[in-house]
Parts: structure tokens; sequence; C-alpha cells
């Protein structure tokens, strides 16, 4: 296949726009990757195999579905957009091992998919160029879900990616950042010019790789308590902990109590949620459970 002939030419997403009459909808944060280059780096990034499986959300009109579908061995494309159904199964109608299904990711059974589709395969990645505006939600229920997961790489706003692989200690830091790594290890593999995508969008892009875990680096005896416990220390980013947490664990007591767990758990009151580690949030969890603080 000559570099012209792919997807993500620009002549031929735009040919392909054409003829079948196609109007991007602003609503589902359309914009499709017409960079070959940056393809390669996604899919070399997903480390696929024909052993592989890969599940794509979004794909368009099919410029990374095509490319996964020369890498992996069972490629399922799950797209909400029913205009765009019609178009896919066209141009991928070479690929016996993709399969298009026409839904919202958010509302599919994943367990089942995953039964279905990739019962012939070792092991799954996600790769996608995800709808911005859903990023976060779509990437949550993969990772809190705990599906036979290999990696998930995805190309998001650069903004939510450095976020995601944050460090405890700077702006970036916080809720999400423990979420994600508290599932996956995240690593940046590219940052990604608007140029690559038509329409352009009006923020940066960046892919990001989720390496998913085996285990959680911590142990957590309740995930529940563990995230709200997390999700209080960040409610105002410049009070301290112990505000913070007073105001959804304490309200109208004093702050002796609140003191003296913080203390048991090592950790400062007068320091901020940005500063803590994922062990510090596991440890302060714990103790606020065995407490009975909830």
């Amino acid at each position: 296949m000559s570099g012209h002939d792919h997807i993500s030419s620009p002549t031929r997403t735009k040919e392909i726009i054409q003829r079948y009459g196609f109007s991007f909808k602003k609503s589902l944060g359309q914009n499709f990757l017409i960079d070959q280059n940056i393809l390669d780096k996604i899919v070399d990034a997903a480390g696929l195999t024909a052993s592989s499986g890969a599940l794509e959300i979004g794909p368009g009109i099919g410029a990374l579905t095509e490319r996964l579908a020369l890498e992996a061995g069972a490629v399922t494309a799950v797209e909400i957009d029913r205009r765009l159904i019609p178009i896919l199964r066209d141009v991928l109608a070479a690929y016996p091992h993709v399969k298009v299904r026409n839904d919202d990711v958010l509302k599919v059974n994943l367990q089942e998919l995953f039964a279905e589709d990739f019962a012939a395969v070792d092991k799954v990645s996600v790769v996608a160029n995800l709808p911005y505006y859903v990023t976060t939600p779509i990437l949550m229920k993969l990772l809190e879900e705990k599906l036979p997961l290999d990696n998930i790489v995805v190309m998001i706003q650069k903004e939510v990616a450095e976020r995601m692989a944050a460090s405890p200690g700077g702006k970036e830091y916080g809720s999400l950042s423990i979420a994600v790594q508290y599932y996956s290890e995240p690593e940046l593999v590219c940052i990604v010019p608007r140029t690559v995508f038509i329409p352009q969008p009006n923020v940066e892009s960046a892919v990001i790789r989720l390496k998913v875990r085996e285990q959680p680096p911590v142990e957590v005896e309740d995930e529940k308590h563990f995230f709200e416990v997390v999700q209080a220390a960040f409610t105002q980013r410049r009070k301290t902990i112990a505000n913070n947490l007073k105001a959804r664990f304490f309200p109208g007591e004093g702050r002796e109590r609140l003191e003296a767990l913080l203390a048991e758990a090592g950790i400062e009151p007068v320091r901020r949620g940005e500063t803590l580690s994922i062990a510090e949030y596991a440890r302060l969890s714990a103790v606020l459970l065995t407490a009975g603080v909830k």
C-alpha cells in the first residue's frame, strides 16, 4: 500500500468525506488524523502482534483502524456516529478480522465485548484517537472495569495527558493522576501538533501509553473510600489537607480527632493535597477507615 492510498493521507481523507457527503459534528468532537507518521507512533507504542487484539474507540473514517488491521489479529472499532458505519464497513471491507460496532462505549458491556471479540487472541490493547470531551470517563471505565488489557495507547488533549502522568508536587498532579496511576503506569509517547487533524482542534494533543498494572502499587482495602479521600483532599486546591478533610469527613466537630488521625498516618495537617504520594493517600484512607471515618 503506497503512502498515497492510506486513508490517513489528506487527499484520501478529503475524497472519502466528499464521496459520502460527510459533515463533522462538533458535539462529537470529531477530528480525523491525517498523518501517517503519528499513526505509526501510536501503533508502535501499542506493541501489537498477530496474536494481539485491538479495541478502537471513535474510529472516524478508519485511518487508524486500517493501521491496526495490518498489525493485530482481531480489531474491534466502536463508533457512536451511525453516519460513519457504512463508510467504515466500506473502507475496511478488505479486512475480515475487523469488526465495526455502532455503539456508545460508555454504555457497552465491555466484559461481554472482550469475551465475544477477543476470544482468539492472547492480549488486548485499546488504541484510539479519543474524542476529547469524554476522554476521562472513557479511560476511567476501561481502567475501573479491570478488563484483561495489556495497555491503552490514546491520543488525548495534551493538558489531560500531562495531568495523568504528573508526579506529586506539581500543579498538574491531582485526583486524575492518582486514579490513572493506581490502575496503570502512564508514559507520554509524543506531543502532537494541531496541523495533523481535519478539522484542526483548538488544543494541543499528546499520545499517552497506560501500561495496565496487574496489581495496584499500594494496598487498599476499600477502593471507593480511598478515592473519596483523594477527591476530598483536592476539593479546594489552595486549602490544606486538614481543611479539606474536615469539610468532607468531620463537619461540625473540632479539629482534635482529625489532627490525631493525620498524625497517626504521618501526615502534617498543613500540607496540601498535591504534595501527598499515592502511598500516603493509601495510609490515610486506612487510618480513617480503622477509626470508622467514612
